[in-house]
């Protein structure tokens, strides 16, 4: 079976919607509006999964903002805030090896956002409109 095959397989078993596919670039766009996730990017990078989920523009308090992230990101058990190449867009980022992949490995960090979206929503919000 294909990592792609693998990766939809996981996606499905755990009951994310599927919301566009794109095989030749090996790219899921998916969501669990029940655990807050939207238009969540997956992408396959041999030999890595890249798990993406855009939160919000960067706009005003950029140092003070960036400040608390890096903090919270010690909390975050699977992947972590980062900027965008422009230093723009705030995106919670996650990377898995695929060789190895397995769904706990995948569920885990699905689960670390689902978290981080219920624990930190009042803060992000406040960012969101700085």
């Amino acid at each position: 079976m294909s990592h792609f095959d693998k990766v939809k397989e996981y996606l499905m078993e755990l009951e994310y919607s599927i919301v566009k596919e794109d095989r030749e670039n090996e790219v899921f766009v998916v969501e669990s509006l029940d655990d807050g996730i939207q238009n969540l990017l997956v992408g396959l990078a041999d030999p890595i999964l890249i798990i993406e989920q855009y939160l919000f523009d960067l706009t005003n308090n950029v140092g003070e903002v960036s400040r608390d992230l890096l903090i919270k990101n010690r909390d975050i058990v699977h992947g972590a805030f980062v900027l965008d190449e422009e230093g723009k867009r705030v995106i919670f980022r996650d990377t898995l090896q695929l060789e190895n992949l397995d769904l706990n490995e995948i569920e885990g960090s699905l689960t670390s956002l689902s978290l981080l979206l219920s624990e930190y929503t009042d803060e992000i919000i406040k960012f969101s409109k700085n």
